[in-house]
C-alpha cells in the first residue's frame, strides 16, 4: 500500500462509484449504487450528507443551474440537492428489468454521456447515449459494461470501456456535434483464468480520469490498484491499493491534486473484508499531476 494513501470517507458504501468534484461547490459527490444513495463530502469541514431514492443512482455531473444530473436506472434526471426534489429528463431507453444506467459524464460541451450494464451479461447488449439537454439518443453498442468515460486535454479524444472485455476503447470526437468516429483499442488487460489466484489478476478496467498531461487514471476492478497510462496507452505508474476492488478515481482538491478513489465491498467473501477493512470507503492520495475539472452540463 502507499503510504500517504488515507481513507477519506466512513462508513463504506455496498458499491461506491461516479466521485465528482463540483468544482463550483468545492465538495465530493459519489454514489452508492446498490445502497440507492447520493453522497457528499465537504473535506474542508469533514461535514458530509445524503440523499435516498427510491431506485439505483449510477452517476452524477454537475449543472450550470446549481441542480445535478444523475443516471439512474429509471432514467435521466434533473436533482436539486438543496431541496431534494428530482425531475426526470429522460426515460429509461431499455428494460430496466434486465438494464441499467452506469458511468456518466458531460463532455466538454456539457452534453451528458451515460452508459449501461446488461446485468445477464451475455449477450453484449449494454450501450453508450448521450443527452444534448433535449435528446437522448444511442451513440455506441456492443458491449456489457459499460465504463471508463473520459476525455483528452484538447477534447477530441474520447475514451469508453467494457470493463467485462477487460478492454478500453478511444474513439475519435467531433466537439462541435459529438459524433465519434475511428473506434479502436486504447488498453487492454489480460482475463483472469479458471486458476488463477485473485492475488496474481491484474483486474479489469472500471472507472477513469484523465490528468492535465492527458494521461488516463484507471481503476482495475479485483486488482487492487489504479494505474495511469500515457496517451499511447503504455503503464507510467501504477498505485497499489488497500482493498480489492476499486471502482473509479477523479481529482479532486482546489489544485485538483487530490485522487480520489471510490471503491467496493458487495458480494465480497467475508475473509478479503476482515482482511480489508477500508473497502466500500472512499480512499485519497496526493499526485504530482493534476487532474482537469468535470465537466459542467448545460441546462
Amino acid at each position: 500500500m502507499d503510504a500517504d494513501l488515507i481513507r477519506a470517507v466512513s462508513p463504506p458504501c455496498l458499491l461506491g462509484e461516479s466521485p465528482m468534484w463540483h468544482p463550483r461547490e468545492q465538495v465530493l459527490y459519489w454514489c452508492d449504487i446498490p445502497g440507492r444513495r447520493l453522497h457528499r463530502l465537504d473535506p474542508a469541514t469533514g461535514q458530509t450528507q445524503h440523499w435516498d431514492f427510491p431506485v439505483e443512482p449510477a452517476s452524477v455531473a454537475p449543472a450550470l443551474d446549481g441542480t445535478l444530473r444523475l443516471a439512474m436506472r429509471d432514467g435521466l434526471w434533473c436533482f436539486d440537492p438543496a431541496t431534494g426534489k428530482r425531475e426526470r429528463l429522460a426515460a429509461p431507453p431499455y428494460d430496466p428489468a434486465t438494464e441499467r444506467f452506469n458511468d456518466g459524464k458531460c463532455d466538454p460541451q456539457g452534453r451528458f454521456w451515460v452508459g449501461t450494464v446488461y446485468e445477464p451479461r451475455d449477450p453484449a447488449l449494454a450501450a453508450l447515449y448521450c443527452w444534448d439537454g433535449t435528446t437522448l439518443s444511442r451513440r455506441a453498442e456492443g458491449i456489457t459494461v459499460s465504463n471508463g468515460l473520459a476525455w483528452s486535454v484538447d477534447g477530441r479524444t474520447m475514451y469508453w470501456s467494457d470493463t467485462k472485455a477487460h478492454a478500453v476503447y478511444a474513439f475519435d470526437f467531433d466537439p462541435a456535434g459529438g459524433g465519434l468516429s475511428r473506434r479502436r483499442t486504447f488498453a487492454e488487460f489480460p482475463k483472469r483464468t479458471p486458476d488463477e489466484p485473485l492475488d496474481a489478476y491484474g483486474g479489469r478496467p472500471d472507472g477513469a480520469a484523465v490528468d492535465s498531461e492527458g494521461c488516463y487514471w484507471v481503476a482495475m476492478f479485483e486488482g487492487q490498484r489504479v494505474l495511469r497510462l500515457s496517451p499511447d496507452g503504455v503503464v507510467l505508474q501504477e498505485v497499489r491499493l488497500p482493498v480489492r476492488c476499486p471502482t473509479m478515481p477523479c481529482f479532486g482538491g482546489p489544485d485538483l491534486k487530490t485522487l480520489y478513489i471510490t471503491t467496493a465491498c458487495e458480494k465480497r467473501p467475508a475473509d478479503e473484508l476482515a482482511a480489508q477493512p477500508l473497502a466500500g470507503c472512499v480512499l485519497a492520495l496526493r499526485v504530482a499531476v493534476p487532474g482537469l475539472p468535470a465537466h459542467v452540463a448545460c441546462p
